[in-house]
Parts: structure tokens; sequence; C-alpha cells
């Protein structure tokens, strides 16, 4: 086999690249070393901006089949017949906590799936939980300052998360997700995914529905306590990692069978509570899981760095018969997760193998140009303008989703209120649906965290969310952080 020779990169043959050229023998290094220089400076720039939140990712390709027909109610293309199969990527990810930061931890977990669809990539970006701390945009950064590293102390501090949560009653219903059993998965193939927003389907008639996303995992829900993840933590930072990693390197394929629930555009106005409100699920009695298809990951990415830090997602990558919904946070990340694309790798992200449509030859058809790492700027031939007389690409006239309707005045209004919108009630439904073990578990998760405190009224405040949840909750909530406070 010929040896492959090693070059700069310019492409020249590197003569040497054990020792770096220098005045004499012993003396000191020249500026004239242009692959030294080279090499050095590439090095310093190796690292991108790591990403605010959901730093700390893996990720797998894989493809989704079609096991059931749902045509009714979209016209996506790669919905459309049973036993069709997209190919996709799927990255998890933390939350809070830094690129050098420990799978298990008590942690929401991303579950980010993108589909190389025929009609363009799908993005569905969600979490393991089917709701979220807070339902407006307006208070994400808020929200993600109060979780991170104190400025001073420059460690997580419970001061700022549960002041924070004691001025967000929203997120009672999360946090008791957050701080029960699933808290901690065992690993990203022991967990279930959520679209968490709700979602627009339309049909081929134009008849609009609205939907939430389940992806129940196939192997089970396993999950660790606070004791077992403090050790894991400890003796192997990249434990779901090497899980997902390993499995899929064995042959055992992760998967996940897809089910929504659908509700008919009409009947979201007069829904009891806001169908709309991230920190809300939809009763399965109301609108029962009906089964898509079967997502599974069967190959990792070659190189992590190119491939899973490189990876973009974002929630506006809709394709024809899908579509948003007026929820508000769903509204804000169509801008705010591609914009941080545009920051962390630069406007031509998308040219990326990882990020790069299969759907037309030679990668996305438009008239996008230039900027940092351009790779596709067209030719002579090409024009950079639409429209023109010069057979370039044509709009289609046909909407991808349904319009939605809109009335009222312009303003910063608080979300319109249901019959039976409240922060506090399907919070104590969750606690209720608990055995007597997980209540206690989950107790004891509140108040280890709840008794650091320093402010005594941010205590109250809190405790006052947990007993508005259901009384039981509050006083066992309240007793433990007393217990733990006078020890």
């Amino acid at each position: 086999m010929t040896q492959r020779v090693l070059t700069t990169e310019s492409g020249a043959p590197v003569a040497d690249n054990q020792n770096s050229a220098t005045a004499g023998v012993g003396g000191p290094l020249l500026l004239q070393d242009q692959h030294l220089l080279e090499k050095l400076a590439r090095f310093n720039r190796e690292r991108i901006p790591e990403r605010v939140v959901h730093a700390r990712g893996s990720g797998a390709y894989g493809y989704f089949e079609v096991t059931d027909d749902v045509t009714g109610f979209t016209r996506a293309a790669f919905l459309d017949t049973i036993g069709k199969r997209t190919e996709l990527f799927l990255r998890f990810s933390t939350v809070a906590d830094s690129l050098g930061g420990a799978d298990a931890v008590r942690d929401p977990r991303g579950f980010a799936v993108k589909f190389y669809t025929e009609e363009g990539n799908y993005d569905l970006v969600g979490n393991n939980t089917p709701v979220f701390f807070i339902k407006d945009p307006v208070k994400f950064p808020d929200f993600i300052h109060s979780q991170k590293r104190d400025p001073f102390t420059g460690k997580q501090e419970p001061d700022n998360v549960w002041d924070f949560w004691a001025h967000a009653p929203e997120a009672t219903h999360q946090i008791t997700w957050l701080m029960g059993d699933r808290g901690i998965p065992a690993s990203y193939r022991h967990m279930n995914g959520y679209g968490s927003h709700t979602y627009q389907w339309t049909n081929a008639e134009g008849e609009a529905f609205f939907v939430k996303y389940h992806f129940k995992t196939n192997q089970g829900i396993r999950c660790l306590s606070g004791e077992q993840a403090a050790e894991v933590a400890g003796t192997d930072p990249n434990s779901h990692q090497s899980d997902l990693l390993q499995a899929i390197e064995r042959g055992v394929n992760p998967s996940w069978t897809l089910y929504v629930q659908i509700m008919p555009a009409a009947d979201a106005a007069d829904y009891r509570f806001n169908p709309f409100d991230l920190t809300k699920v939809w009763p399965h009695s109301d609108h029962p899981l009906q089964r898509v298809g079967r997502l599974v990951l069967d190959r990792n990415p070659d190189n992590v760095f190119a491939e899973v830090e490189q990876a973009a997602f974002s929630p506006n990558n809709f394709v024809p018969g899908i579509g948003p919904s007026p929820d508000k946070m769903l509204q804000g990340r169509l801008f705010a997760y591609a914009d941080a694309h545009r920051y962390r790798l630069g406007v031509n992200h998308t040219q990326l193998p990882v990020n790069a449509p299969k759907a037309v030859p030679g990668g996305a058809d438009n008239y996008g140009r230039d900027g940092l790492m351009a790779t596709r700027n067209g030719s002579r031939h090409d024009k950079n303008y639409e429209p023109n007389s010069y057979a370039g690409p044509v709009q289609t006239d046909a909407a991808l989703s349904a319009p939605l309707a809109l009335y009222g005045h312009t303003g910063t209004h608080a979300a319109p209120q249901h019959a039976k919108d409240d922060d506090f009630h399907q919070a104590g439904e969750l606690y209720r649906l608990m055995s007597e073990e997980e209540k206690s578990r989950l107790v004891a998760n509140i108040a280890g965290g709840l008794s650091q405190v320093s402010r005594d009224d941010v205590i109250e405040k809190n405790l006052a969310h947990f007993h508005a949840a259901d009384p039981d909750y509050g006083k066992r909530v309240e007793e433990a952080v007393r217990a733990l406070r006078e020890d």
C-alpha cells in the first residue's frame, strides 16, 4: 500500500513533523517555519463556542420507519406510506451543564431529531420530559442564568436555582418531574423523548390538527437514584456516551416507538386549559396516543466534533404538512435556535455534511451566497437574485402548513385564559399518581436542594407552590426542609 504524504493546509509536503526549524542547533525558533506556525495557530482555533444550553451531547444515525397510516392528519411525504424509511440523526444532551460536565446528573435531557426527508430536513427538537419550566421565551435567558454557574462562586447555586423557581410558579410541574424518579436517566437508551411543544399537522385537504409527539423507549425506562448517580458520575463522567456508543457497536440498536396526540384545530380555542402552554400535558383520556412508527439508531458517528458538536437543529426546519402552533416557547425557539447556530458555526453551517439536506442533489437550492466558509456559490451561469430569466429555482406557491387565525391588538399580552388554566393542578395530579416510595424520594430530592437556600422568604415562596399543587405534597416538603435546616 502506498504511504500517504503528510501535507500543510496548502497541500505542500511536510519534510519534518518532529523538529521545528531553528537558528542553528539549539537556537531560537524561526518565524519562517510555516508548518510550525500553521500547526499551532490551527490548534488554538480547534474549539468553537459551546452551546449555551445542551452543551454536553451524544448522537447517532438511524432511521424512522412508518408503521401506521397517518395520512388523514398530515401530508408530510416521509409519513405517507407504511414501511417507508427515512434516514435521521438524533442528538441527546444534558441541558444546564457545560461541555465538560458529567452525564449522570439530575437535569432534563435534550432529544433532538433531524429527519433527512425527501422534502428537506425536518428538525424535531424536544426533551425527555413532556413539559418545561416556563411558558414564555422572554424568561428563558433569565431561567438559564439561574441554573448555570454563578458569576462569583463559579458553581451552580441553590439560592439562584430556587429563587428563580420561587418567582415562576408555572415551573412546579416540571420541578415535580425533575425531582422525581425520572430525573436522572440511567442512559440515553432508557428514557422517553417528547416533542414537548404543540405542533401543527395539515393533511392533503388542508385540514389542520395540533399534535404532540411521544417517543416511547423500547428498552424500558431505567433511572438512577441520587446516590447511584453520584457514584456513576464520579467513576465514569461519560457514562451515557459510553453506553450509547458501545450498544450500537455491539449491534444492540436502541429504538423508540413514536406516538402522537392529535387535537382538531377547531377544538383548541375552547379547550379547558391553554393547549399551547409548554408547562401542561394533554391528558391521554382527552387525546389518546396514536402510533406512527419506529425510530432506530444503528450507526455511530465517525467523528464526534464534526457530527455531534456541529449538528445544528432548528425547530423552524419544517416540511410540507408540518408547521408551528401558537405555543409561545416554540415561537421563540423558531428564531433562537437557528440564530445560535449562525453564531457558533457560521451562516453556512447548513452546508456541513451532518446538516445538509439530502432531498436536493448538491444541497439546498436557493440564492444564499458568500459568508464565512461558503462552499456553494454557484457558477458564472447562476444568478444570485430572484425572479430571474435564467432557469433559477422558483417558489412553489404551496404553503407548508395551514394559516393560523389572528385577532386583537399588538402588545405584551399574557397568554389567554382558559376555563381551567393554573400552574399547579397538573403538578398535583403527577404527585398523586406516584407510589408512596416515589413520593418519599421526590420530597427528599426537593428538600435536599431547597434546604440549602439562604433566604427564608425564597423557601416560603417555593413551599407555597407545593402546597397549592397538593396539600400533602406541600406538607411533606415543608417538614423535610425544616428537618434538614435544623440539623
